[in-house]
């Protein structure tokens, strides 16, 4: 099966390229969203968050009470990697038993940190899809409802384009200055062809 992985910083568009791929019929993997329900559906992943983290960071409804996980991770890389150290084996299990089910040519693996958390290397293919930071930030403040300020200190923790395109295979320009299907198109049978 070959694999794609798809990223940029919040707001960058990754999503709706993905749904564009969606749409062509290829899988999608929404690693960020598995790494949510995980979380709070995994035994594994629950016995060791709250090993370390105590029994309060599940919420009486046996989900992971986010505002307090933010709170402590939030200004702790050491912190925050403890977490991804417990939640992703387990996303990378599920991403390995999701690809075996699939019957296409390629699948895509959108993910806000795959060159971060290493999953890049387990891709065939990488694309980054970068915007100027200010039409990121008003697509989330829009999509959002957050304030500037908020998404500055989100975009300030993530890693940097020019960092993210040292390992990119392609970068996708999304900055409204260039039409994008085109380029989705030559991509997707690119990809096809591999698969």
């Amino acid at each position: 099966m070959f694999k794609v992985g798809i990223t940029g910083g919040i707001g960058s568009g990754k999503s709706t390229i993905c749904h564009f791929f969606s749409l062509l019929g290829i899988p999608v993997f929404y690693a960020d969203l598995e790494a949510k329900r995980i979380i709070n559906e995994s035994s594994v992943v629950r016995s060791k968050m709250i090993l370390h983290f105590g029994k309060d960071i599940y919420q009486k409804n046996q989900t992971i009470d986010r505002k307090k996980l933010a709170g402590i991770i939030f200004n702790s890389p050491l912190l925050l990697q403890k977490v991804n150290a417990i939640v992703h084996p387990e996303v990378r299990n599920y991403f390995f038993d999701w690809c075996n089910k699939q019957r296409s040519p390629y699948i895509i693996h959108e993910a806000a940190i795959l060159f971060e958390s290493g999953f890049y290397q387990i891709m065939d293919f990488n694309m980054l899809v970068t915007a100027p930071e200010e039409d990121r930030i008003a697509r989330v403040m829009k999509r959002d409802q957050r304030s500037m300020q908020e998404i500055k200190e989100r975009i300030a923790k993530q890693w940097p384009d020019e960092e993210k395109r040292k390992l990119a295979d392609y970068i996708i320009k999304n900055d409204n200055q260039e039409l994008i299907l085109p380029v989705l198109i030559e991509l997707d049978q690119k990809f096809r062809k591999h698969g």
